[in-house]
């Protein structure tokens, strides 16, 4: 083949989905992927355990309990897509971790609202919500991954 016939290479760095500047993920980014996996990973689990109680336990509701497990399985989709996209340094990421953490406040807000052991959890939740969501605005995130504010096109 000719150089002509073959397609030229576009490098890694100056894709669509990339950061335009390639180098080492900021260690700031690297927590905001962490966090991010974390509530995926805890949501498949809550999803398996509650789907698990639906179909071999003794639920109220035995419908409500397996739509309730599969909700949470499909949910942990964001989080986790995008923990892995922040851990590529991928800049369409930061858009669904945002969301990630700006749906689970009410949640946290919800279970401090209990008079259980829930109160724990929604204090966890809204630590990690807010932890990440302020990793994900830094500005040195936001370098990374190649985003730039309004009017600002580089």
């Amino acid at each position: 083949m000719s150089s002509e016939q073959t397609p030229a290479q576009t490098p890694l760095a100056e894709t669509a989905d990339t950061a335009p500047a390639a180098g080492e993920r900021p260690r700031r980014l690297t927590y905001a992927a962490g966090l991010a996996a974390l509530e995926g990973i805890a949501l498949v689990v809550a999803g398996g355990w509650i789907l698990a109680l639906g179909l071999a336990g003794s639920p109220d509701d035995r419908q409500q309990a397996v739509t309730g497990g599969i909700t949470l399985l499909v949910l942990a989709l964001l989080p986790l897509l995008a923990a892995r996209g922040l851990w590529q340094v991928r800049r369409w990421s930061r858009g669904p971790a945002v969301i990630t953490q700006i749906l689970a406040l009410p949640v946290a807000y919800n279970l401090l609202q209990a008079d259980s052991i829930a109160i724990g959890a929604g204090i966890a939740l809204a630590v990690v919500s807010v932890t990440a969501l302020v990793l994900l605005v830094n500005p040195a995130t936001t370098r990374a991954l190649g985003i730039t504010g309004p009017g600002r096109a580089e």
